[in-house]
């Protein structure tokens, strides 16, 4: 049977290497856990058909299967380092089966398209940003600049500014990110008032005005952690606010400090896809159900869920006992300080 199947992958005409393809992938995506073996098996399956199949049908394949936990890493690297950026983008921007090594791969040696959608990614690690600083155009940069997710060594995020200096699109993009340390904001801020004396940007700009905003945001959730460490604001409130306004790094502030998690960890459970850890934190808070459907809804809006995917996860965090959450939490605490 499989070596019919591995047979008719690669010498079927086109069309029938298609629909091959995606009744064994509806096939395999039903089981929510495959075995490494049933992986092996669509990942050959999968590998000999795609060469076959023309752009827009590689494309169709990569855009239904980017998010899929469960895609073979093989599989998710080839589609990621197509040739063609279009099938590789959403792969590029969503898989989670992608390691920093197979970015960094594709990102020393592809085109400016797979380093934007690497650039778009929900976290980017330093050692990735140092590729797309170093190879990446004036898009690249902007979007790698202005994305919440990326974090930066200190030699990165010079040669970032550096390069902004030419191009005011890269600072301004930067200036409108809500977790810039108060040292890396005051550097971009003299970078964009140095293009304003040089005429290149309008003081009075919107992007400029969006850049100030961004600094009051910061100071603001200093004095938001101080409320409600004073009782003074209620959590659920704040919660709602900040997920309603999509200030992603900022509620994963705010959650830290209350926790007694670094942000971090906060950051990495709200945007990594498994739902688990950040259900755990909000239940532990005894965050209520209004409060953890915004952090669900922020997390579609992020994670490209439907919101129909959300539903399941808000039944089960309301079955989620406190005390267990807040034991977990004390490990999680335990565990970090031991690390």
């Amino acid at each position: 049977m499989l070596h019919s199947l591995f047979k008719l992958a690669a010498e079927s005409s086109s069309d029938a290497r298609r629909r091959l393809l995606q009744a064994v992938t509806d096939l395999f995506f039903c089981d929510p856990e495959p075995t490494g073996m049933s992986k092996h098996h669509y990942g050959e399956i999968a590998l000999r058909a795609l060469p076959h199949l023309d752009p827009q049908a590689r494309q169709g394949y990569a855009d239904e299967v980017a998010a899929e936990p469960n895609l073979p890493r093989s599989v998710a690297n080839a589609l990621a380092g197509d040739p063609d950026g279009e099938v590789a983008r959403l792969v590029l921007r969503l898989s989670p089966v992608l390691t920093d090594r197979d970015l960094a791969a594709i990102a020393l040696n592809q085109s400016q398209a797979h380093l934007t959608a690497i650039a778009e990614r929900v976290r980017l690690s330093e050692n990735i940003t140092d590729i797309l600083v170093e190879r990446g155009d004036d898009d690249v940069l902007k979007t790698v600049g202005g994305n919440e997710g990326a974090a930066f060594t200190e030699e990165g995020f010079e040669k970032l500014l550096d390069r902004g200096r030419e191009a005011a699109a890269i600072p301004l993009a930067v200036a409108v990110r809500t977790d810039l340390s108060e040292a890396r904001a005051e550097r971009v801020l003299r970078v964009l008032a140095e293009l304003g004396e040089q005429g290149e940007i309008d003081p009075d700009s919107e992007a400029a005005a969006i850049a100030r905003l961004a600094r009051r945001q910061r100071l603001e959730v200093s004095q938001l952690i101080t409320d409600l460490k004073g009782e003074t604001r209620v959590l659920d409130e704040v919660v709602v606010m900040l997920a309603d306004e999509d200030r992603a790094y900022h509620l994963a502030q705010v959650l830290a400090r209350i926790s007694d998690i670094s942000v971090e960890q906060a950051l990495r459970a709200l945007l990594q896809r498994d739902v688990s850890g950040i259900a755990l934190a909000c239940r532990a808070l005894d965050i209520g159900i209004p409060g953890f459907a915004a952090v669900l809804a922020l997390r579609a809006r992020r994670l490209m869920f439907a919101n129909k995917d959300t539903e399941e996860d808000l039944r089960r965090y309301a079955q989620i006992e406190p005390a267990a959450a807040i034991r977990g939490m004390r490990f999680i605490r335990m565990k970090a300080r031991v690390a």
